[in-house]
């Protein structure tokens, strides 16, 4: 990771005589518990944190060279670890006709499904900052490109692993027992060194998006070994060397939108000593442009979440069912609403999400948001969270 990082750091070094490019945001978050924390340790209903993610980028060489730098920093009133700083962007990029290069820590998405990002497997969880997945830890990598009529065909060598982030012991939204983060176990004798290697062709044809993929390395979701700390009982994260391969496709169909994430994994061992399993995540997003003769689009979404691993899946999503609604009030504002509900087609558990954004003037921007856990049984998951229920209201200033 240093050797990336030095050699990033090298190539970017003609920034140092011409003007820079700065934007990104400063904000301020606060969460609300509605419940009372399982354990009293973690004695706090509401919390309070300050974060910042700037932005800095230049080109050079016509364009054909491009430098990007974007640092993260969280201040957290009650968890150790959720104060945390993270580069998510170091990247040097040079561009051809037909190829492109990339050498630094860089942030990956793959995927369309709006649920579970199935194939999204490059970069690491950064779970401390939200249960949906979708925050990400900065992977150093070196990506090659080549772009050609039939395609795009990306080749990425990684090394220096990112460790998932969990809540530390006064942090809610954590297991019980909680995960010892100092204490993880590593398949390979590399550990961090462990390289890493993926490869993932993608391509646009009429309606459709697909992107098939394969991925080698250490995985980026652990399963987790009982063990302790002094005393106290613990999670130990293990991280397995895996082969995962998937596929992503999205087809655009007028006001349809039909999405799907398959993948098959082998390498990591459930609880019965199987090790290859097979998930997807499909389903569709309609679109009523102009609802009832105003600006206002509404969206109905849906997709089913399937494990063959059933019970025994290191997800609590392995029959489930999304439905949810999403708003676009198309105002000058910017103002947009998404709120769907997971229920379990085996259980009666059911996860309940809220998301809200709305511009404030030209620099600031106002973000709510809310989750709720109901009926969920004791075989669950999701059943260490069951008083986790919280709303939270960030308010960001950009720049």
């Amino acid at each position: 990771m240093k050797q990336i990082i030095l050699t990033t750091v090298l190539l970017a070094l003609p920034l140092l005589s011409v003007s820079a490019e700065w934007s990104g945001y400063v904000g301020s978050e606060a969460r609300l518990f509605t419940g009372t924390a399982l354990d009293p340790i973690q004695d706090h209903s509401n919390n309070w944190s300050l974060l910042t993610e700037p932005e800095f980028y230049h080109e050079w060489d016509d364009g054909q060279q491009s430098f990007t730098f974007v640092p993260f920093l969280r201040i957290d009133q009650q968890d150790s670890e959720r104060t945390h700083a993270d580069i998510r962007e170091l990247t040097w990029l040079t561009v051809a006709e037909n190829w492109e290069l990339r050498i630094g820590l860089r942030q990956v998405f793959w995927g369309v499904a709006e649920s579970n990002h199935l194939v999204d497997i490059i970069n690491q969880t950064d779970l401390i900052e939200s249960l949906d997945g979708e925050d990400k830890l900065g992977q150093p990598m070196i990506n090659f490109a080549l772009i050609k009529d039939w395609g795009t065909v990306d080749f990425f060598v990684m090394s220096g692993f990112r460790e998932r982030t969990f809540p530390g012991v006064k942090g809610r939204l954590r297991t019980q027992p909680r995960v010892d983060t100092d204490a993880p176990i590593y398949e390979s004798s590399s550990e961090r060194s462990h390289i890493d290697l993926a490869v993932r062709w993608s391509h646009v044809m009429g309606d459709f998006d697909i992107g098939v993929s394969h991925f080698y390395g250490t995985s980026r979701d652990p399963r987790f070994v009982l063990g302790l700390n002094g005393s106290e009982p613990v999670l130990r994260p293990y991280y397995d060397i895996i082969n995962q391969t998937g596929i992503d496709l999205q087809a655009t169909k007028e006001d349809w939108l039909w999405k799907l994430e398959m993948i098959y994994r082998s390498g990591q061992v459930d609880s019965r000593g199987d090790d290859s399993y097979l998930a997807m995540t499909g389903g569709f997003e309609y679109s009523f442009v102009g609802a009832f003769e105003t600006d206002i689009d509404v969206g109905i979404v849906s997709e089913y979440l399937f494990d063959n691993r059933d019970e025994y899946a290191l997800t609590p999503f392995e029959d489930d069912i999304l439905i949810g609604v999403r708003l676009a009030m198309n105002d000058v504002q910017s103002t947009d609403l998404l709120a769907g509900v997971i229920f379990d087609r085996d259980s009666s558990a059911k996860s309940f999400s809220l998301e809200a954004s709305r511009r404030l003037g030209e620099s600031w921007k106002v973000e709510f948001e809310a989750r709720f856990f109901s009926d969920i049984p004791s075989n669950d998951l999701q059943y260490v969270y069951r008083n986790e229920d919280y709303l939270q209201i960030f308010l960001a200033r950009y720049f």
